[in-house]
């Protein structure tokens, strides 16, 4: 190998000869499978999570029973399809224009680079003498007793000196020379560098740009009643996700919130080509896990991050749309600026609204799954709905069997779960106000099954756990768990 000159005590970089960088799958060029990989994934594990969802599988790990999605979601499956393929069409025209903004790669420059670190490595260490002197050390002296039996670490300690690592190279002049040699770590810790440590910071920088731009455009269309109305509330439409219904959203949002945000992570972070595509297709199934409606133990993107789908569902709901903006990744944004929710365990209203959802499935009703609210439904309806909750909630101490029904929630979530509830209001379209109070008729089906529990019970001097065996039997029937969703108070 010829190597270039150097006119310095470093060890000279090899020479290197540029080669286009083959396509990993020939003969689909890279730049053309970064556009077609993300949405291949989308639809794959969303069907994988659908054919789960029609064979019923994992129904203990369900967020939310079938009946649920049949009767709270305010869009139909083939509104949700036909969206997501506009915004996956709108994603590949951006991906072509970011394509023809990036160079071609090459390789055959990977053992000038990892030099190059190996080069920075020895620089650096040049400063170890002198933060020794800081605590009265003398470097050489301590260099020349480690000499024999640590001689690596003797160079360290020398400032990166190494006089007895040398080697011959043929320059590119065809001279050879005898030059200083890097030492076996300087080279091993550059590749670390180069190849692990280096993409692992580009990543970790795409992470945090998306998280950030997500979070605080995600916030500002819940903050602002135009943006709100005119472009987000269309995700909201299901209060139930699922899998394919991710990327289920206006074409503006889905443009500004997913496609130009994950864009200018690419861009921001340096990433090549294929660090997009993994970037790119691990950002999608990211998201769809987030919607897939199942909180499984053994999901490794569930349990890496605490941004999950019982996480995220909760945002879906319309006692906690307000809250949990974070996505698709970590959650440090909501903590950090207060906006997660904070009403504690939420599996009582999670356990309400599978009762109802299943009752009204099981009475064969024949409401269509899109509920178009006039606005004399949304003149009726009270602008402030959840204080009447709070109030009926009231009603219900003297009954024992109260940890079935929502507790009301206090202090912080109070005022998160009225705000949010008035926000479901602003969507007249879709069914804002009947949504509310389909939830109405929710809690009092709720109360009502409490209180004939608790009339058997004094009829047959059962415990106050064989009173609800009955109410919970037909939770647990439909793939309910408690806990489940539980979150945690002290957020």
């Amino acid at each position: 190998m010829q190597f270039l000159g150097n006119s310095s005590d470093l060890p000279p970089l090899p020479a290197y000869q540029l080669k286009l960088q083959p396509d990993l799958i020939p003969p689909i060029p890279d730049k053309l499978l970064t556009l077609i990989l993300p949405v291949v994934a989308y639809w794959a594990l969303s069907m994988l999570f659908h054919w789960i969802d029609v064979c019923d599988y994992f129904s203990r790990y369900r967020l939310h029973t079938p009946a649920e999605v049949l009767k709270r979601n305010r869009v139909s499956r083939w509104e949700v399809i036909r969206d997501v393929i506009i915004q996956q069409v709108i994603q590949t025209a951006v991906g072509i224009l970011l394509n023809m903004t990036e160079p071609d790669e090459f390789v055959g420059k990977e053992e000038y680079d990892i030099a190059v670190w190996a080069q920075r490595i020895r620089v650096a260490q040049k400063i170890v003498p002198s933060v020794l002197a800081l605590a009265s050390i003398n470097a050489q002296g301590l260099s020349n007793n480690l000499g024999k039996a640590h001689p690596m670490l003797s160079g360290v300690v020398a400032g990166g000196s190494y006089p007895t690592l040398n080697r011959i190279v043929i320059l590119s002049s065809g001279v050879e020379k005898t030059v200083p040699a890097f030492a076996s770590w300087e080279n091993w810790l550059a590749k670390a560098i180069y190849y692990i440590i280096f993409p692992l910071v580009q990543f970790a920088v795409a992470i945090l740009f998306v998280d950030t731009w997500q979070y605080f455009l995600h916030r500002a269309m819940h903050m602002n009643k135009w943006l709100y109305t005119t472009f987000h509330s269309r995700h909201h439409r299901l209060y139930v996700p699922y899998a394919f219904g991710a990327l289920y959203n206006h074409p503006v949002e889905g443009f500004l919130l997913d496609t130009l945000g994950a864009s200018l992570a690419y861009k921001v972070a340096g990433m090549t080509t294929r660090q997009g595509l993994c970037f790119f297709t691990g950002s999608t199934i990211k998201t769809v896990d987030d919607h897939c409606g199942y909180a499984l133990p053994w999901d490794p993107l569930q349990q890496l991050t605490s941004n999950n789908a019982g996480y995220h569902d909760i945002h879906h709901q319309s006692w906690g749309i307000k809250t949990n903006f974070s996505q698709p990744f970590f959650t440090f944004w909501d903590h950090f600026l207060g906006t997660v929710w904070t009403g504690g365990d939420v599996s009582a209203r999670y356990e309400r609204d599978a009762l109802l959802a299943q009752k009204k499935f099981a009475a064969g009703s024949q409401k269509a799954s899109v509920t178009n609210t006039s606005s004399a439904d949304s003149r009726t309806q009270p602008l402030k709905p959840y204080e009447s909750d709070l109030r009926n909630a009231k009603l219900l101490r003297s009954v024992p069997s109260s940890d079935v029904l929502p507790k009301a929630p206090e202090g912080k979530a109070k005022v998160q779960a009225a705000g949010s509830r008035e926000q479901v209001l602003e969507d007249k379209q879709y069914g804002g106000a009947s949504v509310l109070a389909e939830e109405a008729e929710e809690e009092r089906e709720a109360q009502r099954a409490v209180r004939r529990s608790n009339r058997r019970r004094t009829a047959s001097s059962l415990t106050q756990s064989d009173s609800l065996r009955g109410l919970r039997e037909r939770v647990t029937a439909h793939g309910r768990r408690g806990g489940i969703l539980g979150m945690e108070a002290s957020h």
